[in-house]
């Protein structure tokens, strides 16, 4: 399907935005309203083309073409814990969209935002950096090179969260974004505006673009160019990024015909973030392989878990104090071609009703500081708390 610009399309996809799986892209967006079929099956294994995972998605495509659906999707997210169920689907309906044409029609958000009437820390301060601390001891101790540590921020509004209204201010404040919406099975939302692509394919070629190492942006134009500097210098960045980008070539130097990796990161902008980033291309060598079954050989990359990974997460089960669920997982879509695309769900929240459950995560490394780490954290969440008018 060609992205359409039709006016009933762009009105499809505003209300997939709201009510629906909605994800813009700057390479292709889609809107899909309604439910076929589920996919529950744990993503465990999913890199595997003869797996559980992967047969039953094909199996679930063959059933939804018999029921005259002509061309369909998988959309949807996958938990951080690929043994933990799917959030997958087949819709109904589905369509691709202009991206830019759906921004220029956007109306302006509206001023009115939910009053916040209580806002908490999980974990707070002091025990955040006391996990970044055991963190750093265990790196240093060679057990691990880099393990990565999240927390939450749990927010309770006055009155029902307009999910309309909020996905509007994320794609305002973060044109730049991977914007994303999943209306979750078991109530509520999954939402947000992730800067980090982990897989696209398209034919045979594909393409993933890991983030590893950040700094915060200033207001000054001439501070801020200064802040992007220190950070393509900063020696631990820069070792925290080559090992992500390292651990992604193993991994896909053995289904690839060809990769393609820049020896140098280079600088990406967000509204609030400097990140390093390292575009990598290659050809499937298997032509089986799909957007989802490549997205899985690669998650958790170790910007979301650490390396190795069966270290990092053991790790971060003894010391993050909740399940992560969909947060720090995959969002995106598969086509029965094995097209699609997948980011990685950060600077996100889940949205039921009235309460709110944001997400963030920083890479700790044996030169990793506690209170710059905590630091970090809060820029990222800013992102989903300015689209709340919060700081």
């Amino acid at each position: 399907m060609e992205s359409l610009t039709s006016e009933s399309t762009l009105q499809f996809a505003s209300q997939a935005a709201a009510r629906g799986f909605f994800f813009m892209s700057p390479w292709r967006s889609l809107a899909a309203q309604g439910c076929f079929t589920t996919v529950t099956t744990p993503a465990f294994g999913g890199e595997s083309l003869q797996g559980e995972f992967q047969q039953e998605i094909r199996q679930r495509f063959l059933e939804a073409k018999r029921q005259g659906i002509v061309n369909p999707v998988l959309v949807g997210a996958i938990p951080f814990d690929a043994s933990q169920p799917s959030s997958l689907f087949i819709p109904e309906s589905s369509h691709y969209f202009d991206g830019r044409a759906f921004r220029q029609q956007m109306s302006a958000p509206e001023s009115k935002l939910p009053e916040v009437v209580r806002r908490t820390a999980l974990p707070e301060q002091d025990d955040f950096m006391q996990m970044v601390s055991k963190a750093v001891e265990a790196t240093s101790a060679q057990r691990l090179d880099k393990v990565v540590l999240s927390r939450l921020m749990e927010i309770v509004t006055a009155e029902q969260v307009d999910i309309a209204n909020l996905m509007t201010r994320l794609m305002t404040q973060n044109p730049g974004s991977y914007n994303f919406h999943v209306l979750l099975p078991e109530g509520g939302s999954l939402l947000g505006a992730s800067p980090e692509l982990l897989l696209r394919k398209q034919g045979h070629r594909y393409f993933t673009h890991p983030l590893a190492g950040s700094a915060r942006r200033e207001s000054d134009a001439e501070k801020d160019r200064f802040a992007g500097q220190q950070l393509m210098n900063s020696s631990k960045d820069r070792y925290e990024h080559k090992l992500v980008t390292d651990a992604m070539r193993d991994v896909l130097q053995p289904r690839s015909a060809s990769l393609t990796l820049p020896s140098t990161p280079e600088l990406l902008t967000t509204s609030t973030l400097w990140h390093l980033g390292t575009a990598i291309e290659g050809e499937v060598s298997h032509q089986a392989d799909t957007a989802l079954s490549l997205a899985c050989l690669l998650h958790p990359t170790p910007a979301l878990s650490g390396f190795p990974h069966a270290s990092a997460q053991k790790l971060i089960a003894e010391l993050e104090p909740f399940n992560r669920g969909l947060f720090g997982g995959i969002v995106g879509w598969c086509d029965e071609h094995g097209n699609g695309e997948w980011v990685v769900t950060i600077r996100c929240g889940k949205v039921n009703g009235n309460r709110v459950r944001l997400f963030a995560g920083a890479g700790i490394v044996p030169a990793s500081s506690p209170e710059s780490e905590w630091r970090e954290t809060g820029v990222k969440l800013n992102t989903m708390l300015r689209a709340f008018g919060l700081n």
